[in-house]
């Protein structure tokens, strides 16, 4: 069976999406200067048992770290609790270097000890594939995610955007209401559910995610 069917089976989105910066992890990367320092990753406990993973990534004197709810979500997306769904990344960082610093601190932070957030998101897809990660802005991206990221997920997941479930910090520009209705389905007329996080990616945003998706698929 297709992972969508999978998915829409279990009541879950096919792609959650995430913004990076203030969503994701807690920095904005067009605030930074450096790569991240892959000697000196910032160690400590990654999961509830306390097994010691990357849980920090140095860029200069700052340091890139996960928000709750992202980590709790890729997490349980790795142990296969929502089958059917892949993840994806939506991200307008301002600089070719923003982006270059945020690619490489998804290669160096870890969801559970030895496997980082790149290899998570990379979860569900063909190996090498990475159209499941549009971040920047430089053409052909551009700082309007409706206009740009999210078609381009859809092209190259192959997943309708009503299967969406995208969350975004939202604190520099409604991103959630500009993909919500700029990107619907013909058929259905809906476009993405979407979760604000001004605070960063709670648990609770997670779940409320979750929820809301549910309610609007049993509703259909």
């Amino acid at each position: 069976r297709a992972q969508g069917d999978v998915a829409d089976e279990a009541r879950v989105p096919a792609l959650a999406v995430f913004d990076l910066d203030a969503c994701l992890w807690n920095q904005e990367m067009f605030q930074l200067r450096v790569l991240v320092d892959r000697e000196n990753p910032v160690m400590g406990p990654l999961t509830p048992g306390g097994d010691v993973g990357v849980v920090g990534a140095r860029s200069g004197g700052d340091i890139i770290k996960l928000h709750p709810g992202a980590l709790h979500a890729l997490q349980r997306f790795h142990a296969g609790d929502y089958p059917g769904m892949r993840c994806a990344a939506a991200s307008s960082a301002d600089t070719p270097l923003a982006v270059s610093i945020g690619r490489s601190a998804l290669d160096l932070l870890e969801v559970v000890p030895g496997v980082t957030v790149r290899e998570v998101l990379a979860m569900g897809f063909p190996e090498g594939f990475e159209g499941n990660l549009q971040i920047g802005r430089t053409p052909p991206l551009s700082s309007n995610k409706a206009q740009t990221h999210f078609p381009f997920l859809k092209r190259e997941t192959a997943i309708p955007f009503d299967k969406m479930l995208f969350f975004d910090d939202c604190n520099w520009g409604d991103h959630c209401a500009a993909v919500a209705n700029g990107c619907r389905e013909k058929a259905s007329g809906l476009g993405p559910v979407t979760v604000r996080t001004p605070r960063g990616l709670q648990v609770a945003d997670w779940e409320e995610g979750l929820e809301a998706y549910r309610r609007r698929r049993d509703a259909a």
